[in-house]
């Protein structure tokens, strides 16, 4: 048996194509939806990835803001640029890219975002109504992946989900999704002991924890649909999830690549928030 390939990269070209429409739509009524990206030092991944969020909204109609900081820069100059994003009206989402200097709070810089804004769904005031079910941005990631569960006809009510990682931006709202969509969700993370053994009881297994080829073959069970959400380097520097791909596609019912499978969704659920804000703030949107 071969896993069927969940390819994020057409799943989130078919929602970009949505999302570019409605972004006509609004602008047809006289609101351009916004995102502005804030980016702290000269990081090579943190520039790829602010790059591409810059270039996936431009793509869709969007204006698109870059400010590039020195990694030097004070807090309050940080918070001041945050403060009058918050104030700019052409401006619907905002966005810090992570991580920060050791200087500077992150957390204190999260809570300045206007959770009107908080397209990256990190404020406490979203991620609190997400947990308890009211409207909210929700993170990035996990509201990709539910995005690729539901694409591929993944059937969530019921199912045992496994989440192993329990970071803030990952495997805690993943779980907290999952379980209003009415599946059985266990977490697991790094302490876990004997994680083999919970991990093959999953239905849906969604990988977060941050270890090039963590998980193999005898961690799953025969046809569970496995997300992988891992982003690392190989012993030979190749591209690679946190999942051994090569020995669990012959055992997975389902499957994403790396690249090529969570990786495309998060920018697509960036563009989706930031039209939402956009459509929520254009008092002449109809």
């Amino acid at each position: 048996m071969s896993s069927v390939l969940i390819d994020g990269k057409a799943i989130g070209a078919k929602i970009r194509e949505e999302i570019k429409i409605d972004v006509e739509r609004l602008i047809e009524r006289g609101c351009r939806p916004g995102l502005a990206v804030v980016l702290v030092g000269d990081d090579q991944a943190s520039r790829t990835y602010v790059k591409n969020k810059e270039k996936s909204s431009t793509a869709a109609g969007m204006k698109s803001e870059m400010i590039q900081l020195p990694i030097t820069v004070s807090q309050k100059d940080l918070l001041d640029t945050v403060d009058r994003l918050n104030n700019d009206p052409t401006i619907h989402g905002i966005l810090v890219q992570l991580p920060l200097p050791p200087h500077i709070d992150e957390n204190k810089v999260i809570r300045s975002i206007s959770p009107k804004k908080d397209v990256d769904g990190f404020h406490p005031e979203n991620v609190g109504k997400m947990i308890i079910g009211q409207t909210s941005y929700v993170s990035c990631t996990p509201a990709g992946i539910l995005e690729l569960l539901k694409h591929t006809g993944t059937d969530i009510s019921g199912k045992h989900a496994v989440i192993v990682g329990r970071s803030n931006i990952v495997g805690k709202p993943m779980g907290q999704l999952l379980l209003q969509k009415d599946a059985t969700v266990t977490y697991c993370h790094s302490k876990t002991e004997n994680l083999e053994s919970f991990t093959r009881q999953a239905d849906i297994l969604i990988v977060a924890i941050g270890q090039a080829k963590y998980i193999t073959a005898d961690h799953i069970k025969a046809g569970a649909t496995v997300i992988d959400v891992g982003m690392n380097r190989d012993e030979n520097g190749k591209l690679c999830g946190d999942v051994d791909f090569e020995s669990v596609k012959e055992k997975a019912g389902a499957l994403t690549p790396v690249p090529g499978g969570v990786g495309p969704m998060t920018v697509t659920m960036l563009l989706k928030n930031t039209l939402k804000s956009a459509q929520l703030a254009c008092s002449n949107y109809i």
